[in-house]
């Protein structure tokens, strides 16, 4: 069932498994083909070349990436993800700022939310191209933008990673481990669709179009009137036992 009210979400939020949501945003994106152009280049994107290619096609590739026509480029799979989009407010997405976090901050604040980290994170892919299998310490908001992804995770998460082995990071990996197929939840995200993904749960994403661009709203520390989520608590009861750990683990997945 689609999350549409204000009090529809902040009864589903606090625990697994995943929910489409819609919120509206009033803002307009560029062309992705235009967008991965810019941001291929910034010095902070991170990018991974795949394939079945040998070592050195994927190397040559690499070193080729933020140069080569975009017309080759598109044809090579790859995932690519950038975490500081603020660095991008004043052109490649002007209005940003105001037309969408403001307004979504504003939108949890007035229901009694509040937050420790609620920043962007843009996701882009070609066909066949595939996230590792990984869960994040934050809640996020994934909207799809541009073409066809698969949100993969668990109907039911605590079957396959609970989330004090999440808080260890025992999850990461290229692929993710055997499993029963009913077990899955499968969300095919087309442009405009919104996906709820709860913190500390396993997932990976799969890209079907040949090329992909979605934009996750990751929210660290998420609280509702005092109480957390189920499953970030196990986080918050590993940062009490371990102090010196606590705020020293990013909010993201260090494999993407």
């Amino acid at each position: 069932m689609t999350i549409t009210t204000p009090d529809d979400f902040t009864h589903r939020w606090r625990q697994p498994p995943n929910f489409p949501l819609e919120v509206a945003f009033d803002y307009t994106f560029l062309p992705a083909i235009d967008i991965l152009d810019h941001i291929r280049r910034d010095a902070e994107v991170r990018f991974t070349i795949l394939g079945d290619d040998d070592w050195q096609v994927r190397m040559d590739r690499t070193a080729a990436f933020r140069t080569a026509p975009l017309e080759e480029i598109v044809t090579w799979p790859f995932r690519l993800v950038h975490f500081n989009l603020s660095r991008f407010y004043d052109d490649l997405l002007h209005g940003f700022q105001d037309e969408v976090m403001i307004p979504w901050r504003a939108h949890l604040s007035a229901r009694g939310f509040t937050w420790q980290r609620l920043a962007p994170i843009l996701f882009l892919s070609t066909e066949g191209a595939s996230s590792t299998y990984h869960n994040d310490n934050s809640h996020g908001l994934v909207w799809q933008v541009h073409g066809t992804k698969t949100f993969h995770s668990y109907l039911a998460p605590d079957k396959h990673l609970s989330a004090d082995a999440a808080v260890i990071g025992e999850t990461t990996g290229e692929e993710p481990p055997e499993h029963d197929a009913a077990d899955r939840q499968s969300v095919v995200m087309r442009p405009g669709d919104q996906l709820w993904s709860h913190a500390l749960t396993p997932h990976w994403v799969t890209t079907e179009s040949s090329l992909a661009m979605s934009v996750t709203l990751s929210h660290g520390g998420l609280c509702h009137q005092g109480r957390f989520s189920e499953r970030e608590l196990a986080l918050r009861a590993y940062w009490d036992k371990n102090p010196a750990e606590a705020w020293t683990h990013d909010l993201r997945s260090v494999r993407y």
